[in-house]
């Protein structure tokens, strides 16, 4: 199939202001995707499972309708996030969505459905004020039944992603880093590239940068949003999803024990943030030369790194330790 091309132009400015974010309404949307057509989602048919037995009802149902199973989906729905957005603060964000945005999404929606749907949709269009708060009141519903139980699964996987990029960053440069996203997205010429199956569409970021979002929810492709007002965003698959990750902590916890140990395992997963040789021992309970003694047993191995940052040594996970804590 030939691919078609966003591109996102980037100036001195724009190659400043590229940044991170987490966006729990993309996550929702795709979730429901899944739950729609779990036969192309093999890595979350263990969370699917987990489902069984659960009402999804009118909530979902609702949301179903507007997103649809694949391609465009509204945009109010998934708009890009500042920082690392919460599922409150994705709430409180849509229900301040403009009414005339409600009317151009969900019209975009309405040639891409048919029969009842179509009409439901126009429905919603004829009286976006009601619209919002529908959908605002089914977005709150779902997340509770899909992702509010095992969000702390996914925000850990997350950030585990953006923390081996930004170190990517670090270590080889922003280019290099964009070049090993996905393998729809490349770096040209100050420009990032991102190969669709229906769209294309040149982008100046105009000096506000670019987003790059991590999605566990969407492992197929990746997802941009690139049209006025909302800010230039990529949407990518994140590192470290397998058929497990919706295990919880205690569960990922007990198999790297059993791996490692448990004073080391406990290293492992605290350290998704940099922390001293003293908070190790403080999160772990261990005396500090025991937890000093672990963390150049880890380093050893590979799985952390450690760096001196004025009187101190801070000590984060390798990319290595991210796969490791992330891939359970």
């Amino acid at each position: 199939m030939d691919r078609k091309v966003v591109e996102f132009r980037l100036n001195s400015t724009d190659l400043s202001a590229v940044r991170f974010g987490i966006s729990p309404g993309h996550e929702l949307i795709h979730a429901v995707r899944v739950v729609l057509r779990p036969q192309v989602a093999p890595l979350h048919w263990g969370w699917f499972r987990t489902l069984r037995g659960r009402p999804l009802g009118e909530a979902f149902r609702l949301l179903a309708v507007i997103s649809g199973v694949e391609g465009y989906l509204p945009d109010f729905l998934t708009s890009a996030p500042s920082g690392d957005m919460t599922p409150e603060e994705e709430l409180e964000r849509l229900r301040h969505v403009p009414d005339e945005q409600v009317r151009l999404d969900l019209g975009k929606m309405v040639a891409r459905s048919s029969g009842t749907r179509q009409q439901e949709i126009r429905e919603l269009i004829a009286d976006p004020d009601r619209a919002r708060k529908v959908i605002v009141a089914a977005w709150e519903e779902a997340w509770e039944t899909l992702l509010a139980p095992v969000w702390p699964q996914m925000l850990r996987l997350l950030r585990a992603d953006i923390a081996v990029r930004a170190r990517r960053i670090s270590d080889a440069g922003l280019a290099e880093m964009i070049a090993t996203l996905h393998s729809m997205v490349t770096w040209h010429d100050d420009a990032v590239r991102v190969r669709m199956r229906h769209y294309e569409a040149t982008v100046d970021c105009g000096g506000t940068g670019l987003v790059l979002v991590p999605t566990v929810m969407s492992t197929r492709d990746c997802a941009v949003l690139d049209e006025p007002p909302t800010q230039p965003t990529i949407f990518y698959p994140a590192h470290g999803i397998s058929e497990t990750w919706h295990r919880p902590v205690s569960d990922v916890l007990e198999a790297l024990s059993a791996l490692l140990g448990a004073a080391r395992a406990r290293l492992v997963l605290e350290l998704q943030q940099p922390l001293s040789t003293s908070e190790c021992a403080q999160l772990t309970g261990l005396a500090a030369s025991t937890a000093s003694h672990h963390l150049t047993v880890l380093r050893d191995a590979g799985l952390v790194e450690s760096r001196r940052a004025g009187a101190r040594v801070l000590h984060t996970r390798t990319p290595l330790g991210e796969a490791l804590a992330g891939g359970h």
